[in-house]
C-alpha cells in the first residue's frame, strides 16, 4: 500500500504470543481481538506453539502460525511457577521470567516473516500482546514496513495502605520496576512504533518520552455482544418482586481485587442483609471468604458459587442488579464492561480502570480509603442505589449504551482499521483513540 492510499483491506502481520480462545484474561482478549481484526483486515497471526489445540479447536477465520520456542519458554516457565508458588499470584516475577523467552520468541518471528516482509507480503506489523510497556520489542527495529504497538496497560502503583495486599500478592519485584527502561530493546521499540496503543493514563505517564503525536488512546478491553447484552431482562433495581436487590462480585479470588470487601459490608451493615450477594471466582482468597460468611452467619444472603464460564457469568450479570468490584490495583477491568453490556449498575473503586469506566454517570465510584473506610464507602454506596432505584436504573442504562457504543469487539477492530490507515497514509492519528 503507497503512502496516501487505503482503498484495499490492510494486510496486517499480528504478533501475538498470548493468544487463545481458552484461557483466561489476556490470551483470550488476544483471541477475541485479533478474531475481530480478520474481519476488516487480511491477518496473519503469528502465535506461540502452546496455543494450537485450542486455537485449531475453536477454527479461527484467520492465518495461524505456530512458533515454538519451548527450548527456553518451557524452562523459564517453570522457574517463574516455582518462584510465584503457583499462576495466581507474583505477576511482576511473571513478567521479569517472561523477558528471555518473549524476545526468543520475536526472533522465531522474524526468521519465519522475513522474506514475506521484505517481498511486500504484509503491509504494517501489531504487536498486540504482551500488553504490557516493559516488554521489549527485539523485532521492532528491524522491520521494513510501519510497526503499532499496543494496546498497553500497566503502570498503576499499589496504594499504600494495602501494603498487606501486596505482600499476599508476593509483589516483591514491583520495586524494581523502572528498570525496564534500561533493557537491551526497550528505546528502539518505542523509537520504532508508528502508533502506540495506550489504555489509560497511569500507563501514558510511563511512556512520557514518546510524543503524543504517535500516542492513541486505546483501552484493551472489549465484549462479546452475543454473551454480555441486557437481553429481556428488567431494568437495574427491578428484577426481584420482592424489592431485593443482588449485587454481585466475579474475578479471581486474589487479593488485589479485595474479594472479601462486599462480605465484610454485608456482616457491619445489617441493614444489607435484606439483599444478597453473589460471588462468582475461585482461588487463594477463597477459604478467607468463607471464613467470613460463616464467622458472621451470612449464608442466607451470601453465596459463593466459585468459577464459572463466560456465558455462566454472562448469565448472572443479566440476573443480577449491581456489580460490585472493589479491586484496587485494576489495570483493564474487562469484568466491569462487561456487566455495563448487561444493563447492571457498577459500583467501584475510584482508582484505575474501574474509576475511569464508571465516570460520568455510568456507574457508582467509591473513593479510594483505607480498607475499613473503603468497607463503610461501598457498604453505602449499595445502601444508597437500593433507596434510589431509578438512579440505578439511569446508571446502567448509560453504561450500557457506552459499552456498546465502543467496546463491542468489532467496534475496536474498526477503530483499529482507521489506525492502520492513518499510519498508511501518514495522516494524523489524533481523534482516532476513545
Amino acid at each position: 500500500m503507497q503512502a496516501g492510499t487505503v482503498d484495499r483491506r490492510p494486510r496486517v502481520l499480528l504478533l501475538a504470543d498470548d493468544f487463545n480462545p481458552e484461557w483466561p484474561s489476556l490470551p483470550v482478549v488476544g483471541y477475541k481481538y485479533a478474531r475481530a481484526l480478520s474481519r476488516v483486515c487480511d491477518v496473519t497471526v503469528a502465535t506461540h506453539v502452546r496455543n494450537r489445540p485450542n486455537v485449531e479447536a475453536a477454527g479461527p477465520p484467520m492465518e495461524v502460525v505456530y512458533l515454538d520456542n519451548e527450548w527456553i519458554a518451557a524452562p523459564m516457565h517453570r522457574l517463574a511457577t516455582r518462584l510465584r508458588g503457583g499462576d495466581q499470584v507474583a505477576w511482576s516475577t511473571s513478567m521479569a521470567m517472561g523477558y528471555l523467552p518473549y524476545l526468543a520468541f520475536e526472533r522465531a518471528a522474524w526468521q519465519h516473516f522475513r522474506a514475506a516482509l521484505h517481498a511486500g507480503r504484509f503491509d504494517l506489523v501489531h504487536r498486540m500482546t504482551p500488553m504490557t510497556p516493559t516488554m521489549p520489542s527485539w523485532i521492532a527495529r528491524r522491520l521494513p514496513v510501519p510497526f503499532v504497538l499496543g494496546p498497553l496497560n500497566g503502570n498503576l502503583d499499589w496504594p499504600r495502605a494495602f501494603a498487606a495486599e501486596q505482600a499476599r500478592e508476593r509483589e516483591r519485584l514491583r520495586a524494581l520496576r523502572g528498570l525496564y527502561r534500561v533493557l537491551p530493546y526497550a528505546r528502539s521499540t518505542y523509537d520504532s512504533a508508528a502508533a502506540v496503543l495506550c489504555a489509560f493514563e497511569h500507563t501514558r505517564t510511563d511512556l512520557a518520552w514518546v510524543e503524543d503525536a504517535r500516542i492513541v488512546p486505546f483501552p484493551e478491553i472489549g465484549f462479546d455482544a452475543d454473551l454480555f447484552h441486557a437481553g429481556g431482562a428488567a431494568p437495574a433495581g427491578a428484577r426481584d418482586p420482592q424489592g431485593r436487590l443482588r449485587f454481585l462480585f466475579a474475578g479471581r479470588l486474589v487479593p488485589y481485587k479485595l474479594p472479601e470487601l462486599p462480605v465484610l459490608a454485608f456482616a457491619r451493615h445489617p441493614a444489607l442483609r435484606a439483599h444478597r450477594l453473589v460471588i462468582l471466582g475461585d482461588g487463594p482468597e477463597r477459604p478467607r471468604i468463607e471464613a467470613l460468611i460463616a464467622e458472621h452467619g451470612l449464608q442466607d444472603c451470601v453465596t459463593l458459587h466459585g468459577r464459572t464460564d463466560q456465558a455462566g457469568v454472562a448469565n448472572w450479570m443479566r440476573n443480577c442488579d449491581a456489580f460490585v468490584f472493589p479491586s484496587i490495583r485494576e489495570l483493564g477491568a474487562g469484568v466491569v464492561i462487561e456487566a455495563m453490556a448487561s444493563g447492571m449498575d457498577s459500583i467501584v473503586t475510584d482508582y484505575g480502570a474501574p474509576g475511569w469506566l464508571a465516570d460520568q454517570g455510568r456507574g457508582i465510584t467509591v473513593p479510594m480509603a483505607p480498607l475499613d473506610t473503603l468497607v463503610d464507602g461501598f457498604a453505602q454506596a449499595m445502601l444508597d442505589a437500593a433507596d434510589d432505584r431509578a438512579g440505578m436504573a439511569a446508571r446502567a442504562e448509560t453504561a450500557r449504551r457506552f459499552a456498546e457504543d465502543g467496546f463491542i469487539w468489532d467496534a475496536k477492530a474498526a477503530r483499529t482499521r482507521d489506525i492502520y490507515e492513518a499510519v498508511l497514509s501518514g495522516a494524523p492519528l489524533q481523534g482516532l483513540g476513545y
